[in-house]
């Protein structure tokens, strides 16, 4: 295994050719502008149903094939040598991408939360025990990570969670519920934010920790979407006990944590991982679509197609530069709130063309080719408005921090949250 002092990226090229060659299957070209949408690292679960055991299945699969690329020097390039990384640059990684999307391999969209919100995490507040304990092991694919904010009383004001977690000796006890939490299913651990000292005010009195989502005190009760998919769920904790060198930063400085982790998952939504990106954007596949159907020749369909392309491609820069940014060391910065307004802005965009196109023949299944199986990415869009920050979030945060607009009024920052709550309910 080469280091990056060691590694030119034409010898990193060969090395990656050598491994897909003897660990996967090539693409053929009919197959690569063929209609499937969802493939490889920009998989997007939340559109489509899926059966348990198929589920079980494909994580399977895609666990095995994380531990082949990690073993082979290639599971987290641009990482820390300390817990298995390459130390590598994002030039090497996006390399690595490239050269893979020729190649058959399993749906790696498991691993999205992971490994582009909670590693993040635990590698900038964890301690030294979580990061031994969870960084190699996430990048293998031994361990499925998940992200555990919103409530029901808590979705844009992240900060008036009333999920508990009290002090106990070396030991914190968390009771609480979640809900809209992708993946907890079948993730191994989670990142989850508590309050800690509701007499502090809100943002200041939150810890976040790493918690065990096989403990008997966690239940974990699927959500039924109308794309019929249950990839969300409700997340219920009973007096879940969590070591105290499970806790990421400080105690009452969990919002710095919890932002850490939204910038992140900002920077992977807005990059393409977490929503759509190569499989479902393809212009090769969209082209087909227009030949197949016999509008090819139609004017105004192919300027928003090429249109569409543009806007995901000028996305996927800007989601680029914040995560070269943030590897780089330094701290998060408003673009990814741009990139997050740009990737719904694109679907949506994508939904009322593809909705143009099929016309009628997205509403019934007649078994047409390219047809029925757009009904659950056009259901599925409008849920990207809110993941990750709505779309009304993201536009204060850029006319407030980019623009310079005036800030909304302020919100109560001296009070403690147990008053808070109580003048809510009263």
């Amino acid at each position: 295994m080469s280091t990056s002092g060691e590694s030119t990226l034409e010898d990193f090229e060969a090395e990656v050719r050598t491994f897909l060659a003897a660990h996967a299957r090539e693409k053929r070209a009919a197959e690569e502008t063929k209609f499937v949408w969802g493939e490889g690292e920009d998989a997007v679960a939340i559109f489509e149903e899926i059966d348990p055991e198929e589920e079980r299945r494909n994580l399977a699969e895609a666990k095995r094939w994380r531990a082949a690329r990690f073993d082979a020097g290639l599971g987290w390039i641009t990482g820390p040598e300390q817990y298995g990384g390459r130390e590598l640059t994002q030039a090497h990684e996006r390399a690595y991408a490239r050269l893979e999307a020729g190649y058959e391999t399993p749906n790696m969209g498991f691993f999205g939360i992971g490994l582009g919100m909670v590693a993040p995490t635990i590698l900038a507040h964890g301690t030294d025990v979580a990061k031994d304990a969870y960084l190699r092991a996430m990048h293998r694919g031994d361990l499925v990570g998940c992200q555990l904010f919103s409530e029901p009383g808590a979705g844009s004001d992240l900060a008036g969670v009333e999920t508990r977690a009290v002090s106990d000796g070396d030991e914190w006890v968390i009771s609480g519920q979640k809900v809209w939490t992708s993946g907890a299913q079948y993730a191994d651990l989670g990142e989850v934010l508590c309050r800690t000292d509701p007499e502090q005010p809100k943002h200041r009195g939150l810890t976040a920790f790493v918690v065990d989502m096989h403990d008997p005190g966690v239940e974990v009760r699927p959500l039924r979407q109308m794309t019929g998919g249950a990839s969300f769920n409700e997340v219920f904790f009973e007096d879940v006990r969590v070591p105290d060198d499970h806790r990421l930063g400080d105690v009452n400085d969990g919002w710095r944590v919890a932002l850490t982790t939204l910038m992140n998952e900002r920077a992977s939504i807005g990059s393409g991982s977490g929503g759509a990106g190569a499989g479902v954007s393809s212009i090769d596949r969209l082209g087909a679509m227009l030949r197949h159907f016999g509008k090819a020749d139609d004017p105004v369909l192919r300027d928003e197609l090429v249109r569409i392309w543009i806007g995901f491609q000028v996305g996927k820069l800007t989601g680029q530069r914040a995560t070269d940014k943030i590897k780089a060391g330094q701290l998060p910065g408003p673009e990814m709130s741009i990139g997050k307004l740009a990737l719904t802005h694109n679907l949506t965009a994508l939904s009322e063309w593809v909705s143009r196109v099929l016309g009628p023949r997205v509403t019934a299944d007649t078994g047409e080719w390219g047809t029925y199986a757009w009904a659950e990415y056009i259901l599925g869009t409008p849920g990207m408005r809110l993941g990750g920050g709505t779309d009304e979030v993201m536009r204060n945060i850029v006319g407030e921090r980019v623009l310079g607009l005036s800030k909304e009024p302020g919100i109560d920052t001296t009070s403690p949250f147990r008053e808070l709550k109580a003048r809510a309910r009263s």
